[in-house]
């Protein structure tokens, strides 16, 4: 085998470990949590030793930040506003929103983690929590951009409050599935979501223009 074709087979058998070693971590921290998970449990998951765990990942708190960042790619792709041409504004938010509610059934690792990292305080932040409000603050800017593009007449206060207001209703309707399980569907709630607020955002701007 020649130099370039080992060089390749080296950087895909790395990816794909990286990718093991990834899977197993959100398998562990579904099962035990943040506290619960860690090098020595992820490496019995995922078949691979703990040095090549290290390898790719500094420490645990480096592994967990890596998951959500993951996850939260997987989400970002979803929120999307479908173009003009796909429907009313009304449609167009609630395929966003239909989008977004099956990328968290499919990808709920940044969030689920996420969410229990902010609840939680330690004299030493871990990395994840960070990682988890920069990409949090990613997600507000991205919503923020798709009511000011929906709604051009809004004020930017409106537009923060509706934010604001999109980004609580998706926790909170991320946690109640997280406690009642497959039984709630999830993305007719997270239409319903995107209809409250394309009522009240209609509202502000009624408001606005008089």
């Amino acid at each position: 085998m020649t130099k370039p074709q080992t060089a390749r087979r080296k950087r895909a058998n790395g990816v794909e470990s990286r990718q093991r070693i990834l899977d197993a971590t959100v398998e562990i921290a579904g099962e035990r949590g943040y506290e619960g998970t860690s090098i020595a449990a992820v490496s019995a998951k995922c078949g691979l030793p703990a040095s090549s765990i290290y390898w790719h990942f500094k420490d645990k708190d480096d592994l967990i930040a890596a998951v959500i960042e993951r996850s939260f790619e997987t989400w970002l792709a979803a929120v999307e506003l479908p173009r003009e041409e796909t429907g009313t504004p009304l449609e167009r938010v609630k395929a966003m929103a239909a989008n977004v509610a099956r990328s968290l059934v499919d990808a709920p690792d940044f969030l689920r983690l996420g969410l229990m990292l902010a609840l939680e305080r330690r004299p030493v932040e871990p990395r994840g929590r960070t990682v988890f409000l920069q990409v949090r603050e990613v997600a507000a800017q991205k919503i923020a951009e798709v009511v000011g593009t929906l709604f051009p007449d809004l004020d930017d206060e409106s537009v923060r409050t509706l934010t604001t207001y999109a980004v609580a209703g998706a926790d909170g309707l991320f946690v109640h599935r997280e406690l009642n399980g497959d039984a709630v569907d999830l993305v007719a709630l997270f239409e319903l979501h995107a209809e409250l607020i394309h009522d009240a955002a209609s509202r502000l701007a009624s408001r606005s223009k008089g």
